[in-house]
């Protein structure tokens, strides 16, 4: 029974851990401000180089959904073989969904297709896919559907763009990417520090399933629009 009090009381730990995290999610959805959601300078476009990496900066922080998806890529990479991939596969495709944006292609159901990303990440954490039992393909898989998703998330970064000169348009795409792997990393190693402690599963159930929330906030939304 003494051995077994510092595994429960650790897990415990944990688990207060993942209520806090959820919280501070839900928190951070109900304050942010919708109109704010995809321009940190208000809609105006970014005129300069500083501008175009503030912007960028701050577009995939202050967009809650896509802030939430990069948070759900880095968690999910932390029990998979090669799965820091699934992060950079989806800043790779933020970046050419924005170029496809900025070259006038029309994507269909943008929001419709990021929100439900964030569903079904968000829904992957809650049920505990994290082990891919040494096989590459599950990682390679969730890759290329975040390099997918990424694509329409980038396409909605790109508005913020639209009209904007080179300079700003390279420090705007350098920014979003910067940030969306710090992001992304760090969750990782969140992820990667609980998961050398003992079981992560009560812990990743919090997570996406706040995750899996938010995705569904924003997919309501994107169809009572």
């Amino acid at each position: 029974m003494i051995l077994k009090m510092p595994i429960k009381q650790l897990l415990q730990q944990k688990i207060r851990l993942g209520v806090a995290f959820t919280l501070s999610l839900g928190v951070l959805l109900a304050i942010a401000p919708q109109a704010m959601a995809h321009h940190p300078f208000g809609g105006e476009t970014p005129g300069n180089l500083l501008e175009g990496m503030v912007s960028g900066m701050g577009h995939p922080i202050i967009g809650v959904d896509h802030l939430a998806f990069v948070v759900a890529s880095g968690l999910l990479a932390t029990g998979l073989t090669f799965g820091i991939f699934i992060p950079v596969g989806f800043v790779l495709g933020t970046i050419a969904g924005t170029v496809i944006h900025l070259l006038a292609v029309d994507l269909p159901a943008v929001e419709v297709v990021i929100a439900t990303s964030v569903v079904a990440f968000g829904a992957l954490l809650a049920m505990g896919y994290k082990q891919d039992n040494g096989f590459k393909t599950h990682t390679l898989g969730l890759a290329a559907l975040g390099a997918i998703a990424g694509v329409f998330h980038g396409y909605a970064y790109g508005e913020t763009v639209v009209g904007a000169e080179m300079t700003p348009i390279v420090a705007y795409l350098t920014g979003f990417a910067t940030t969306q792997l710090m992001i992304a990393l760090g969750a990782l190693l969140f992820g990667k520090i609980i998961q050398k402690k003992g079981p992560t599963l009560p812990i990743m159930r919090f997570l996406g399933l706040a995750i899996a929330a938010i995705g569904m906030v924003f997919l309501s939304s994107s169809f009572g629009a």
